[in-house]
């Protein structure tokens, strides 16, 4: 059986090139679990609240908020450790993947705002239109609607 030697030096830029691997591989699944750009832009429904809803599925962000504390977590490990030789392209690309990923979850935010707020209001406008006519019609009739409901007061004692 042959004997074999562990260089510390060499087994120290294994395990570096291994925790190198592991942000990429990290950072590239960020990538994938980030919803696709056409998924937010086309989104296809019969109403407004039909396309917020679908919006608002489309701005999912999945597991990139996860797989992207892991590449953090191993940059952190990797830096504190002065395993990397060169290491600012990853740090570039955390950052920059954090910031898309903090505008998504933003915009889903928003949208799930309007998405609560839009069926109140719907009902708020169709109250006023319905008032409107009421004193439209009214108007068109001669009367004026508070004498017409003094009158209704009257006749009901």
């Amino acid at each position: 059986m042959s004997q074999a030697t562990f260089d510390t030096d060499e087994l120290f830029g294994e395990a570096a090139s291994e925790v190198r691997g592991d942000v990429e591989n990290h950072l590239d699944a960020v990538r994938e679990a980030l919803p696709a750009a056409e998924a937010v832009w086309e989104v296809e429904a019969d109403n407004t609240l039909g396309v917020l809803n679908g919006l608002n599925q489309a701005l999912d962000v999945g597991d990139a908020e996860a797989h992207l504390r892991d590449a953090k977590k191993w940059y952190t490990m990797g830096e504190r450790a002065d395993a990397f030789e060169d290491a600012e392209d990853l740090q570039e690309e955390i950052e920059s993947l954090e910031e898309i990923i903090e505008d998504v979850v933003a915009a889903r935010e928003k949208v799930g705002d309007l998405t609560s707020t839009l069926p109140g209001l719907r009902g708020a406008l169709d109250d006023a239109a319905d008032a409107a006519k009421a004193t439209e019609a009214a108007a068109a009739d001669g009367g004026d609607v508070e004498g017409d409901a003094e009158d209704e007061d009257e006749d009901e004692e």
